[in-house]
Formats: structure tokens, sequence, C-alpha cells
């Protein structure tokens, strides 16, 4: 089995087409079919099921194309580090939005310190976007609150996960200032919210599930005003004082105004916390990059926490 073969299997799986990836690898249809067949037979099993529509993989297939993926990134980052003296290669890291303004910089800037070589890929999306992209393993690393406990496929992608826990932070029930009448509370409880209008994402973001699972603790339906999954759009929304949002500290930290203008009640329910875990690719499928990456994501995470650049977070007692 040659390196060229798992390349033009995962090309074929990608583009759904023998022919159209033909062409984009610049083959006669052919001769790619003629090396899928001969990996077919190495194997002695089938990986792609043909049909007038183009392909796709078989069960086996699937499989196959998962750990090709792996071999190509690992062989290619294993050509960087034989070309370089010192620690090489692309590591690709997710932030949620809230915790990308806290760490997205620092990460940066440690890793470049560090590990120069090292390409970094940053991308800042929902948790449950990011929980998606590295069960697809377009992630290596990626900083999630929540984690499946259910059945289904995305248990079971968790379960080859190697999971750490980083940080848990304190909710905030946050408002515009200008809404607020003299002597408003610096601290509440989710029970005391009963008639506040809320702006919250929604249900399959991590923070949401952790806040409805407090109001049910706390005997409260909550008032949801307004649904907003961007972070940037849902504190506009605050500010102009269009209802209040349950927010760690975190989401105010990219606003240098955000204390003049936005006022933060700590909610004090004893069991309401964000937890933040540092999730990845299993130990034998993160590369050296990766790895060291991981340990400087968690050395900065502590650090920030430390020195009180990120207020409101407890490094994790499960840690």
């Amino acid at each position: 089995m040659e390196l060229r073969q798992l390349r033009y299997f995962v090309r074929v799986v990608e583009m759904g087409s023998i022919s159209r990836a033909a062409l984009d690898l610049n083959l006669v249809q052919s001769a790619l079919s003629q090396q899928i067949t001969r990996l077919e037979g190495e194997l002695s099993t089938r990986l792609l099921q043909r049909s007038p529509q183009g392909v796709t993989p078989t069960e086996a297939g699937v499989a196959f194309f998962r750990e090709a993926q792996l071999t190509l990134r690992h062989a290619e980052q294993a050509i960087r580090a034989a070309q370089q003296a010192r620690l090489s290669g692309t590591v690709s890291v997710g932030l949620a939005p809230t915790t990308a303004a806290v760490l997205g910089l620092p990460l940066m800037q440690a890793m470049r310190e560090r590990y120069p070589d090292v390409r970094l890929h940053m991308v800042e999306s929902l948790s449950g976007h990011l929980s998606a992209m590295l069960n697809a393993r377009q992630l290596d690393l990626a900083v999630l609150f929540d984690l499946p406990m259910a059945g289904g496929q995305s248990l079971q992608a968790a379960k080859r996960w190697s999971v750490l826990p980083l940080i848990e932070e304190d909710i905030f029930l946050i408002s515009a200032r200008h809404t607020l009448k003299p002597g408003v509370p610096t601290a509440l409880r989710m029970a005391q919210l009963k008639d506040k209008p809320l702006i919250l994402p929604t249900g399959p973001h991590g923070l949401r599930s952790t806040l409805d699972a407090a109001f049910i603790r706390a005997k409260v339906k909550p008032l949801v005003a307004l649904e907003v999954d961007s972070l940037a759009m849902l504190m506009d929304a605050v500010r102009s004082g269009m209802g209040a949002t349950l927010q760690p500290w975190a989401s105010v930290a990219r606003h240098a105004d955000g204390l003049q203008t936005l006022h933060m009640a700590h909610i004090t329910d004893h069991q309401l916390k964000r937890s933040n875990w540092l999730c990845g690719l299993s130990e034998d499928e993160l590369s050296p990059a990766a790895l060291a990456a991981r340990v400087v994501l968690a050395d900065c995470v502590r650090h920030l926490v430390s020195s009180g650049a990120w207020q409101g977070a407890a490094v994790s007692s499960r840690t």
C-alpha cells in the first residue's frame, strides 16, 4: 500500500465521483479506478459502492477513510519535521466566542513564542459546532462547554476523544445600565429571574443546556424574549436594552467599556457553573505538534486565571 493510494481514495470519497476526482488529481479516470481497485484487492474488501450517480463509501470504506485522513496528515507533518530541526506541523484549535475573547490572543502569542514552526489554525464557533467539527476530524483540539451524555453517534465519537477538565466559570446576569433603576443588586438567584426578559443562545449551545438545567432546579420557567446564536449580536441586543442575558464574564472581555455600559449581577446558585473541557482527538491520533499545543493551551488558561485576567473563573477541581 502506498501513500498515493490513500490520497487517491480520500479524494474520491471527498468528491463522491471517480471522474471528478481524476480531473482534480490530473489523472486519467481509468488509471485512478485501477488504483482504487488495487487498493480494495490489497485490503480484500470493497471500499466504494459504485452507482450511475457516483460513488459512496461502504461501512469498511468509512472506517478506512477516517484512518487514511489521519495517516496523510501525519505523513505531511513527518515530512515537515524532517525538513526542519525543530517541532513543526499544523494544529487546528476551536474556541467558542466567549473563550476566544480571553484565550485566543494569549494562545496564539504563546504558540508563536514556544513553537514558531508550528502553524496554528484557529476556529471560532459555537460549542455545538466545534463538537461536530472535532467528530469530523476537522479540528485537533477544542474547548467545549458540555459533553455528549446520551446515546448516539456524538457519544460514540466522544468516547474516542481525549478530555481534560480546564476551568469552571461563574454566570452573571448582564443588563444595560441605562435600563436599570438605582440600587440594583450585584448578586441574584435563578428564582429571582422569573419575570426577567432574557436574550439567550439556542438549545444546542453548550451554555443554554447548562442554564436550562439551572432553571429546572430553581423551578422557574424562563421568559425568553429573544434567541441569538452570535455573541456579538446578542451583546448588541443587551446593550440596546432589549433584554438581559446570562453569560460568564468572558462575554464582555472584548469590550473595554463593558463595565461602564453594562451591569453584571453574580448568579449565586451554587450548582450553576459553566465547565470548560479541553477535548481533542485520542492520544494516539494527536500529532506531536497537537500534543505540544494542548500543553500550551492548558498553561495559558492556568496563567490567565491565576493572574486575574480571566475573571469569574477557577481552575476545575477535577483537574
